[in-house]
Protein backbone atom coordinates (compact mmCIF):
# COMPACT_ATOMS: atom_id res chain seq x y z
CA UNK A 1 0.00 0.00 0.00
CA UNK A 2 2.85 2.41 0.82
CA UNK A 3 4.35 1.80 -2.63
CA UNK A 4 1.00 2.78 -4.15
CA UNK A 5 1.25 6.07 -2.24
CA UNK A 6 4.69 6.71 -3.75
CA UNK A 7 3.40 5.94 -7.26
CA UNK A 8 0.51 8.35 -6.85
CA UNK A 9 2.85 11.04 -5.49
CA UNK A 10 4.97 10.64 -8.64
CA UNK A 11 1.83 10.88 -10.80
CA UNK A 12 0.76 14.06 -9.00
CA UNK A 13 4.19 15.65 -9.58
CA UNK A 14 3.94 15.06 -13.36
CA UNK A 15 0.53 16.67 -13.89
CA UNK A 16 -0.66 20.28 -13.79
CA UNK A 17 -4.22 19.50 -12.59
CA UNK A 18 -4.04 16.10 -10.88
CA UNK A 19 -7.45 16.20 -9.18
CA UNK A 20 -8.34 12.54 -9.80
CA UNK A 21 -4.91 11.42 -8.64
CA UNK A 22 -5.24 13.51 -5.48
CA UNK A 23 -8.62 11.92 -4.74
CA UNK A 24 -7.09 8.47 -5.21
CA UNK A 25 -4.09 9.35 -3.04
CA UNK A 26 -6.36 10.71 -0.32
CA UNK A 27 -8.40 7.50 -0.36
CA UNK A 28 -5.36 5.20 -0.30
CA UNK A 29 -3.72 7.09 2.56
CA UNK A 30 -6.64 6.34 4.86
CA UNK A 31 -5.78 2.63 4.68
CA UNK A 32 -2.02 2.87 5.09
CA UNK A 33 -0.67 2.64 8.67
CA UNK A 34 1.74 5.39 9.74
CA UNK A 35 4.39 2.74 10.45
CA UNK A 36 4.42 1.79 6.75
CA UNK A 37 4.58 5.41 5.65
CA UNK A 38 7.54 6.06 7.96
CA UNK A 39 9.52 3.37 6.14
CA UNK A 40 9.08 5.30 2.86
CA UNK A 41 9.80 8.81 4.15
CA UNK A 42 13.12 9.06 2.29
CA UNK A 43 11.30 8.48 -1.04
CA UNK A 44 8.53 11.02 -0.46
CA UNK A 45 8.70 14.26 -2.41
CA UNK A 46 6.17 16.69 -0.94
CA UNK A 47 7.25 19.78 -2.90
CA UNK A 48 4.65 19.24 -5.67
CA UNK A 49 1.86 18.98 -3.08
CA UNK A 50 2.91 22.26 -1.49
CA UNK A 51 3.08 23.85 -4.96
CA UNK A 52 -0.49 22.77 -5.72
CA UNK A 53 -1.65 24.76 -2.70
CA UNK A 54 -0.94 27.93 -4.69
CA UNK A 55 -3.35 27.23 -7.57
CA UNK A 56 -6.47 28.73 -5.95
CA UNK A 57 -8.58 25.59 -6.45
CA UNK A 58 -10.77 24.88 -3.42
CA UNK A 59 -11.12 21.09 -3.69
CA UNK A 60 -7.50 20.69 -4.69
CA UNK A 61 -6.36 22.73 -1.69
CA UNK A 62 -8.59 20.76 0.67
CA UNK A 63 -7.26 17.44 -0.64
CA UNK A 64 -3.63 18.60 -0.49
CA UNK A 65 -4.02 19.81 3.12
CA UNK A 66 -5.54 16.50 4.19
CA UNK A 67 -2.89 14.47 2.34
CA UNK A 68 -0.04 16.57 3.75
CA UNK A 69 -1.42 16.26 7.28
CA UNK A 70 -1.17 12.50 6.99
CA UNK A 71 2.20 12.35 5.29
CA UNK A 72 3.82 14.89 7.61
CA UNK A 73 2.71 12.83 10.60
CA UNK A 74 4.98 10.08 9.31
CA UNK A 75 7.99 12.42 9.27
CA UNK A 76 10.18 13.26 12.23
CA UNK A 77 9.91 16.91 13.36
CA UNK A 78 13.65 17.39 12.70
CA UNK A 79 13.19 16.26 9.10
CA UNK A 80 10.26 18.64 8.62
CA UNK A 81 12.18 21.54 10.16
CA UNK A 82 15.27 21.04 8.03
CA UNK A 83 13.75 20.09 4.69
CA UNK A 84 10.39 21.87 4.54
CA UNK A 85 11.02 25.19 6.30
CA UNK A 86 10.46 27.23 3.13
CA UNK A 87 7.15 25.42 2.51
CA UNK A 88 6.09 26.01 6.12
CA UNK A 89 7.02 29.68 5.84
CA UNK A 90 4.91 30.07 2.71
CA UNK A 91 2.08 28.18 4.38
CA UNK A 92 1.97 30.74 7.20
CA UNK A 93 1.20 33.51 4.70
CA UNK A 94 -1.27 31.50 2.59
CA UNK A 95 -4.72 33.09 2.10
CA UNK A 96 -6.48 29.84 3.06
CA UNK A 97 -6.70 29.39 6.84
CA UNK A 98 -6.60 25.59 6.59
CA UNK A 99 -3.11 25.87 5.07
CA UNK A 100 -2.01 28.23 7.85
CA UNK A 101 -3.32 25.76 10.45
CA UNK A 102 -1.47 22.91 8.70
CA UNK A 103 1.79 24.90 8.84
CA UNK A 104 1.23 25.92 12.46
CA UNK A 105 0.48 22.33 13.48
CA UNK A 106 3.89 21.34 12.12
CA UNK A 107 5.51 24.27 13.91
CA UNK A 108 3.86 22.93 17.06
CA UNK A 109 5.45 19.52 16.51
CA UNK A 110 8.84 21.12 15.89
CA UNK A 111 8.85 23.33 18.99
CA UNK A 112 7.91 20.31 21.12
CA UNK A 113 11.02 18.50 19.90
CA UNK A 114 14.27 19.49 21.61
CA UNK A 115 16.35 18.53 18.55
CA UNK A 116 14.15 20.36 16.05
CA UNK A 117 13.34 23.61 17.88
CA UNK A 118 16.79 25.06 17.14
CA UNK A 119 15.89 25.06 13.44
CA UNK A 120 13.02 27.44 14.17
CA UNK A 121 14.97 29.63 16.59
CA UNK A 122 17.56 30.18 13.88
CA UNK A 123 14.91 31.17 11.33
CA UNK A 124 13.90 34.73 12.17
CA UNK A 125 11.62 35.06 9.13
CA UNK A 126 9.60 32.00 10.13
CA UNK A 127 9.29 33.31 13.70
CA UNK A 128 8.11 36.65 12.32
CA UNK A 129 5.38 34.96 10.28
CA UNK A 130 4.21 33.03 13.35
CA UNK A 131 3.92 36.35 15.23
CA UNK A 132 1.89 37.88 12.41
CA UNK A 133 -0.51 34.91 12.47
CA UNK A 134 -1.76 36.26 15.82
CA UNK A 135 -3.59 39.02 13.97
CA UNK A 136 -5.45 36.59 11.70
CA UNK A 137 -9.25 36.83 11.61
CA UNK A 138 -9.55 33.09 12.18
CA UNK A 139 -9.32 32.45 15.93
CA UNK A 140 -7.97 28.92 15.42
CA UNK A 141 -5.01 30.33 13.49
CA UNK A 142 -4.33 32.93 16.19
CA UNK A 143 -4.62 30.36 19.00
CA UNK A 144 -2.23 27.98 17.24
CA UNK A 145 0.31 30.80 16.79
CA UNK A 146 0.02 31.82 20.45
CA UNK A 147 0.46 28.21 21.53
CA UNK A 148 3.61 27.79 19.41
CA UNK A 149 5.18 31.04 20.64
CA UNK A 150 4.34 30.12 24.22
CA UNK A 151 6.12 26.76 23.78
CA UNK A 152 9.11 28.42 22.13
CA UNK A 153 9.46 30.68 25.19
CA UNK A 154 9.91 27.68 27.50
CA UNK A 155 13.63 27.72 26.68
CA UNK A 156 16.09 30.51 27.44
CA UNK A 157 17.02 30.66 23.77
CA UNK A 158 13.34 31.01 22.90
CA UNK A 159 12.86 33.86 25.38
CA UNK A 160 15.86 35.65 23.90
CA UNK A 161 14.54 35.13 20.36
CA UNK A 162 11.19 36.66 21.30
CA UNK A 163 12.21 39.51 23.57
CA UNK A 164 15.78 40.43 22.61
CA UNK A 165 15.39 40.79 18.88
CA UNK A 166 13.30 42.56 16.22
CA UNK A 167 10.50 40.11 17.01
CA UNK A 168 9.48 42.28 19.95
CA UNK A 169 8.88 45.16 17.53
CA UNK A 170 6.83 42.81 15.34
CA UNK A 171 4.80 41.81 18.36
CA UNK A 172 4.13 45.45 19.21
CA UNK A 173 3.15 46.16 15.58
CA UNK A 174 0.70 43.26 15.64
CA UNK A 175 -0.88 44.73 18.79
CA UNK A 176 -1.80 47.87 16.84
CA UNK A 177 -4.14 45.87 14.56
CA UNK A 178 -7.19 46.24 16.83
CA UNK A 179 -8.37 45.69 20.41
CA UNK A 180 -9.05 41.98 19.92
CA UNK A 181 -5.55 41.30 18.60
CA UNK A 182 -4.00 43.39 21.39
CA UNK A 183 -5.73 41.18 23.96
CA UNK A 184 -4.40 38.09 22.17
CA UNK A 185 -0.87 39.41 22.60
CA UNK A 186 -1.58 40.10 26.28
CA UNK A 187 -2.81 36.51 26.57
CA UNK A 188 0.51 35.30 25.13
CA UNK A 189 2.49 37.55 27.47
CA UNK A 190 0.59 36.29 30.52
CA UNK A 191 1.11 32.65 29.45
CA UNK A 192 4.84 33.25 29.11
CA UNK A 193 5.04 35.26 32.36
CA UNK A 194 3.35 32.46 34.29
CA UNK A 195 6.08 29.92 33.50
CA UNK A 196 8.82 31.20 35.82
CA UNK A 197 10.21 34.34 37.49
CA UNK A 198 12.77 34.57 34.66
CA UNK A 199 10.02 34.52 32.04
CA UNK A 200 8.13 37.21 33.95
CA UNK A 201 11.29 39.33 34.06
CA UNK A 202 11.64 39.11 30.27
CA UNK A 203 8.02 40.10 29.79
CA UNK A 204 8.20 43.02 32.22
CA UNK A 205 11.39 44.27 30.55
CA UNK A 206 9.48 44.35 27.25
CA UNK A 207 7.06 46.88 28.73
CA UNK A 208 4.03 44.79 27.72
CA UNK A 209 3.10 43.69 31.24
CA UNK A 210 3.03 47.27 32.53
CA UNK A 211 0.97 48.23 29.48
CA UNK A 212 -1.57 45.53 30.39
CA UNK A 213 -1.70 46.76 33.99
CA UNK A 214 -2.22 50.37 32.86
CA UNK A 215 -5.20 49.25 30.82
CA UNK A 216 -6.52 47.29 33.79
CA UNK A 217 -6.62 50.38 35.98
CA UNK A 218 -7.58 52.79 33.20
CA UNK A 219 -10.95 54.43 32.62
CA UNK A 220 -12.36 52.09 29.93
CA UNK A 221 -14.70 49.72 31.80
CA UNK A 222 -14.88 47.14 28.98
CA UNK A 223 -11.09 47.01 28.77
CA UNK A 224 -10.93 46.53 32.54
CA UNK A 225 -13.30 43.57 32.31
CA UNK A 226 -11.09 41.87 29.72
CA UNK A 227 -7.76 42.67 31.38
CA UNK A 228 -8.76 41.41 34.84
CA UNK A 229 -9.17 37.88 33.46
CA UNK A 230 -5.57 37.90 32.24
CA UNK A 231 -4.24 39.41 35.46
CA UNK A 232 -6.14 36.72 37.39
CA UNK A 233 -4.33 34.09 35.30
CA UNK A 234 -1.01 35.68 36.24
CA UNK A 235 -2.03 35.63 39.91
CA UNK A 236 -2.36 31.83 39.81
CA UNK A 237 1.44 31.64 40.12
CA UNK A 238 3.35 32.53 43.27
CA UNK A 239 5.83 34.74 41.44
CA UNK A 240 2.96 36.42 39.62
CA UNK A 241 1.21 37.28 42.88
CA UNK A 242 4.48 38.60 44.30
CA UNK A 243 4.92 40.87 41.31
CA UNK A 244 1.34 42.17 41.47
CA UNK A 245 1.76 42.89 45.19
CA UNK A 246 5.10 44.66 44.73
CA UNK A 247 3.69 46.80 41.93
CA UNK A 248 0.70 47.78 44.08
CA UNK A 249 -1.73 46.30 41.55
CA UNK A 250 -3.78 44.39 44.14
CA UNK A 251 -4.20 47.57 46.20
CA UNK A 252 -5.31 49.40 43.05
CA UNK A 253 -7.90 46.73 42.27
CA UNK A 254 -9.17 46.99 45.86
CA UNK A 255 -9.46 50.79 45.50
CA UNK A 256 -11.41 50.43 42.26
CA UNK A 257 -13.88 48.14 44.07
CA UNK A 258 -14.21 50.79 46.79
CA UNK A 259 -15.08 53.38 44.15
CA UNK A 260 -17.44 51.07 42.26
CA UNK A 261 -20.50 52.31 44.18
CA UNK A 262 -20.26 55.68 42.44
CA UNK A 263 -19.59 54.16 39.00
CA UNK A 264 -22.80 53.49 37.01
CA UNK A 265 -20.83 51.14 34.73
CA UNK A 266 -19.23 49.04 37.48
CA UNK A 267 -21.37 46.02 36.61
CA UNK A 268 -19.13 45.51 33.56
CA UNK A 269 -15.94 44.90 35.54
CA UNK A 270 -16.99 44.24 39.15
CA UNK A 271 -17.68 40.50 38.69
CA UNK A 272 -14.15 39.96 37.34
CA UNK A 273 -12.57 42.02 40.13
CA UNK A 274 -14.44 40.05 42.80
CA UNK A 275 -13.44 36.75 41.14
CA UNK A 276 -9.84 37.97 41.24
CA UNK A 277 -9.93 38.29 45.03
CA UNK A 278 -11.78 34.98 45.32
CA UNK A 279 -8.93 33.33 43.45
CA UNK A 280 -6.36 35.06 45.66
CA UNK A 281 -8.14 33.79 48.76
CA UNK A 282 -7.93 30.18 47.59
CA UNK A 283 -4.24 30.41 46.65
CA UNK A 284 -3.10 32.37 49.69
CA UNK A 285 -4.57 32.58 53.19
CA UNK A 286 -8.31 33.43 53.03
CA UNK A 287 -8.04 35.12 56.41
CA UNK A 288 -5.12 37.32 55.36
CA UNK A 289 -6.77 38.33 52.07
CA UNK A 290 -10.09 39.14 53.75
CA UNK A 291 -8.42 41.08 56.57
CA UNK A 292 -6.16 43.06 54.24
CA UNK A 293 -8.90 43.74 51.69
CA UNK A 294 -12.16 43.96 53.71
CA UNK A 295 -13.88 45.65 50.77
CA UNK A 296 -13.75 42.27 48.98
CA UNK A 297 -15.94 40.50 51.55
CA UNK A 298 -18.17 43.56 51.88
CA UNK A 299 -18.76 43.69 48.14
CA UNK A 300 -19.56 39.96 47.96
CA UNK A 301 -22.25 40.40 50.60
CA UNK A 302 -23.63 43.44 48.76
CA UNK A 303 -23.77 41.55 45.46
CA UNK A 304 -26.06 38.89 46.95
CA UNK A 305 -28.62 41.70 47.46
CA UNK A 306 -28.46 42.66 43.78
CA UNK A 307 -31.36 42.25 41.38
CA UNK A 308 -28.89 41.26 38.68
CA UNK A 309 -28.59 37.45 38.36
CA UNK A 310 -25.02 37.87 37.04
CA UNK A 311 -23.96 39.67 40.23
CA UNK A 312 -25.74 37.14 42.44
CA UNK A 313 -24.12 34.25 40.57
CA UNK A 314 -20.60 35.65 40.95
CA UNK A 315 -21.22 36.36 44.65
CA UNK A 316 -22.50 32.83 45.23
CA UNK A 317 -19.57 31.28 43.34
CA UNK A 318 -17.13 33.39 45.37
CA UNK A 319 -18.75 32.43 48.68
CA UNK A 320 -18.44 28.77 47.64
CA UNK A 321 -14.77 29.18 46.74
CA UNK A 322 -14.02 31.09 49.94
CA UNK A 323 -15.83 28.54 52.08
CA UNK A 324 -14.20 25.49 50.50
CA UNK A 325 -11.37 25.55 53.09
CA UNK A 326 -11.72 25.42 56.86
CA UNK A 327 -9.90 28.73 57.18
CA UNK A 328 -12.33 30.31 54.71
CA UNK A 329 -15.29 28.83 56.60
CA UNK A 330 -14.02 30.41 59.80
CA UNK A 331 -13.68 33.80 58.08
CA UNK A 332 -17.32 33.60 56.99
CA UNK A 333 -18.44 32.38 60.42
CA UNK A 334 -16.95 35.52 62.00
CA UNK A 335 -19.49 37.64 60.14
CA UNK A 336 -22.18 36.10 62.39
CA UNK A 337 -25.86 36.69 61.65
CA UNK A 338 -24.97 38.47 58.43
CA UNK A 339 -23.72 35.24 56.96
CA UNK A 340 -26.73 33.31 58.26
CA UNK A 341 -28.96 35.80 56.40
CA UNK A 342 -26.86 35.31 53.29
CA UNK A 343 -27.32 31.54 53.56
CA UNK A 344 -31.07 32.07 53.73
CA UNK A 345 -30.87 34.06 50.48
CA UNK A 346 -28.81 31.29 48.85
CA UNK A 347 -31.42 28.75 49.97
CA UNK A 348 -34.17 30.95 48.49
CA UNK A 349 -32.31 31.24 45.19
CA UNK A 350 -31.67 27.48 45.12
CA UNK A 351 -35.45 27.02 45.17
CA UNK A 352 -36.69 29.91 43.03
CA UNK A 353 -33.96 31.14 40.66
CA UNK A 354 -33.23 30.07 37.09
CA UNK A 355 -31.92 26.53 36.66
CA UNK A 356 -28.37 27.77 36.05
CA UNK A 357 -28.33 29.92 39.22
CA UNK A 358 -29.95 27.11 41.24
CA UNK A 359 -27.08 24.81 40.27
CA UNK A 360 -24.49 27.44 41.21
CA UNK A 361 -26.20 27.90 44.59
CA UNK A 362 -26.23 24.15 45.22
CA UNK A 363 -22.55 23.87 44.26
CA UNK A 364 -21.71 26.68 46.70
CA UNK A 365 -23.73 24.99 49.46
CA UNK A 366 -21.79 21.76 48.84
CA UNK A 367 -18.46 23.57 49.21
CA UNK A 368 -19.57 25.41 52.34
CA UNK A 369 -20.89 22.35 54.15
CA UNK A 370 -18.26 19.76 53.27
CA UNK A 371 -15.89 18.76 56.08
CA UNK A 372 -13.24 16.04 55.67
CA UNK A 373 -13.41 13.48 58.52
CA UNK A 374 -10.05 14.60 59.95
CA UNK A 375 -11.37 18.17 60.33
CA UNK A 376 -14.66 17.32 61.99
CA UNK A 377 -14.21 18.97 65.37
CA UNK A 378 -17.26 19.57 67.56
CA UNK A 379 -17.13 23.32 66.84
CA UNK A 380 -16.96 22.88 63.07
CA UNK A 381 -19.74 20.28 63.08
CA UNK A 382 -21.96 22.65 65.07
CA UNK A 383 -21.12 25.37 62.55
CA UNK A 384 -22.04 23.32 59.45
CA UNK A 385 -25.23 22.12 61.16
CA UNK A 386 -26.16 25.72 61.94
CA UNK A 387 -25.40 26.78 58.34
CA UNK A 388 -27.51 23.96 56.95
CA UNK A 389 -30.47 24.94 59.10
CA UNK A 390 -30.09 28.58 57.95
CA UNK A 391 -30.82 27.66 54.34
CA UNK A 392 -34.54 27.12 54.90
CA UNK A 393 -37.14 26.24 57.50
CA UNK A 394 -36.67 22.61 56.49
CA UNK A 395 -33.43 22.44 54.52
CA UNK A 396 -33.49 18.69 53.97
CA UNK A 397 -36.97 18.79 52.45
CA UNK A 398 -35.94 21.77 50.33
CA UNK A 399 -33.10 19.71 48.85
CA UNK A 400 -35.27 16.62 48.44
CA UNK A 401 -37.77 18.71 46.54
CA UNK A 402 -35.05 20.01 44.23
CA UNK A 403 -33.62 16.52 43.72
CA UNK A 404 -37.05 15.25 42.61
CA UNK A 405 -37.33 17.79 39.80
CA UNK A 406 -37.04 16.29 36.28
CA UNK A 407 -33.77 18.01 35.42
CA UNK A 408 -30.62 15.82 35.64
CA UNK A 409 -28.30 18.79 36.36
CA UNK A 410 -30.43 19.92 39.30
CA UNK A 411 -30.86 16.36 40.53
CA UNK A 412 -27.09 15.79 40.52
CA UNK A 413 -26.39 19.14 42.20
CA UNK A 414 -28.81 18.30 45.02
CA UNK A 415 -27.27 14.84 45.44
CA UNK A 416 -23.88 16.55 45.64
CA UNK A 417 -25.09 18.55 48.66
CA UNK A 418 -26.30 15.36 50.37
CA UNK A 419 -22.91 13.78 49.61
CA UNK A 420 -21.09 16.78 51.11
CA UNK A 421 -22.81 16.31 54.47
CA UNK A 422 -23.20 12.52 54.36
CA UNK A 423 -20.26 11.80 56.72
CA UNK A 424 -21.40 14.27 59.40
CA UNK A 425 -23.40 12.69 62.25
CA UNK A 426 -25.96 15.51 62.57
CA UNK A 427 -26.79 15.16 58.86
CA UNK A 428 -27.10 11.39 59.17
CA UNK A 429 -29.60 11.88 61.98
CA UNK A 430 -31.64 14.25 59.81
CA UNK A 431 -31.58 11.83 56.89
CA UNK A 432 -32.56 8.84 59.02
CA UNK A 433 -35.52 10.63 60.63
CA UNK A 434 -36.76 12.10 57.35
CA UNK A 435 -39.62 9.79 56.19
CA UNK A 436 -38.63 7.73 53.17
CA UNK A 437 -35.14 9.20 52.83
CA UNK A 438 -33.21 5.96 53.36
CA UNK A 439 -35.47 4.20 50.84
CA UNK A 440 -34.86 7.05 48.40
CA UNK A 441 -31.09 6.65 48.77
CA UNK A 442 -31.08 2.92 47.94
CA UNK A 443 -33.80 3.12 45.27
CA UNK A 444 -32.11 2.66 41.89
CA UNK A 445 -35.27 3.38 39.89
CA UNK A 446 -35.02 7.12 40.61
CA UNK A 447 -31.94 7.71 38.43
CA UNK A 448 -32.12 7.17 34.67
CA UNK A 449 -28.98 8.78 33.20
CA UNK A 450 -25.30 8.04 33.81
CA UNK A 451 -24.50 11.33 35.59
CA UNK A 452 -27.37 10.80 38.05
CA UNK A 453 -26.39 7.18 38.71
CA UNK A 454 -22.81 8.29 39.38
CA UNK A 455 -23.98 11.07 41.73
CA UNK A 456 -26.23 8.68 43.67
CA UNK A 457 -23.36 6.18 43.94
CA UNK A 458 -21.10 8.89 45.41
CA UNK A 459 -23.76 9.63 48.03
CA UNK A 460 -24.11 5.94 48.92
CA UNK A 461 -20.31 5.59 49.10
CA UNK A 462 -20.00 8.61 51.41
CA UNK A 463 -22.68 7.21 53.72
CA UNK A 464 -21.44 3.60 53.66
CA UNK A 465 -17.84 4.61 54.41
CA UNK A 466 -18.74 6.81 57.38
CA UNK A 467 -17.69 5.44 60.77
CA UNK A 468 -20.96 6.54 62.39
CA UNK A 469 -23.45 5.34 59.79
CA UNK A 470 -24.15 1.88 61.24
CA UNK A 471 -24.92 3.40 64.63
CA UNK A 472 -27.22 6.08 63.20
CA UNK A 473 -28.95 4.18 60.38
CA UNK A 474 -28.94 0.76 62.08
CA UNK A 475 -27.28 -2.42 60.82
CA UNK A 476 -30.01 -3.48 58.32
CA UNK A 477 -29.83 -0.13 56.50
CA UNK A 478 -26.04 -0.13 56.71
CA UNK A 479 -26.00 -3.54 54.99
CA UNK A 480 -28.32 -2.20 52.25
CA UNK A 481 -25.85 0.60 51.63
CA UNK A 482 -22.91 -1.83 51.52
CA UNK A 483 -24.79 -4.03 49.05
CA UNK A 484 -25.55 -1.05 46.81
CA UNK A 485 -21.88 -0.07 47.00
CA UNK A 486 -20.61 -3.53 46.07
CA UNK A 487 -23.03 -3.81 43.15
CA UNK A 488 -21.73 -0.60 41.60
CA UNK A 489 -23.49 2.45 40.16
CA UNK A 490 -25.13 0.79 37.14
CA UNK A 491 -26.44 -2.46 38.62
CA UNK A 492 -29.77 -3.66 37.24
CA UNK A 493 -31.67 -6.25 39.21
CA UNK A 494 -32.26 -9.34 37.04
CA UNK A 495 -35.88 -10.09 36.22
CA UNK A 496 -36.80 -13.76 36.43
CA UNK A 497 -39.17 -15.12 33.76
CA UNK A 498 -41.19 -18.23 34.52
CA UNK A 499 -42.01 -20.49 31.60
CA UNK A 500 -45.55 -21.86 31.56
CA UNK A 501 -46.20 -25.23 29.96
CA UNK A 502 -48.28 -24.89 26.81
CA UNK A 503 -47.58 -21.22 26.35
CA UNK A 504 -46.76 -20.08 22.82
Amino acid sequence: MATQVLELLREVSRLEAPLEELRALHSVLQAVPLSELREQVAEMRLGPLFSLLNQNHREQTTLCVSILERLLQAMEPVHVARNLRVDLQQGLTHPDDSVKILALSQVGRIVDNSDAITEILNNSELLKQIVYCIRGENLSVAKAAIKSLSRISLTQAGLEALFESNLLDDLKNVMKTNDVVRYRVYELIVEISSVSPESLNCCTASGLVSQLLRELTGEDVLVRATCIEMVTSLAYTHHGRQYLTQEGVIDQISNIIVGADSDPFSSFYLPGFVKFFGSLATMDSPQQICERYPVFVEKVFEMTESQDPTMIGVAVDTIGILGSSVEGKQVLQKTGTRFENLLMKIGHQAKNASTELKIRCLDAISSLLYLPPEQQTDDLLRMTESWFSSLSRNSLELLRGISNQPFPELHCAALKVFTAIANQPWAQQLMFHSPGFVEYVVDRSVEHDKASKDAKYELVKALANSKTIAEVFGNPNYLRLRTYLSEGPYYVKPVSITAVEGAE
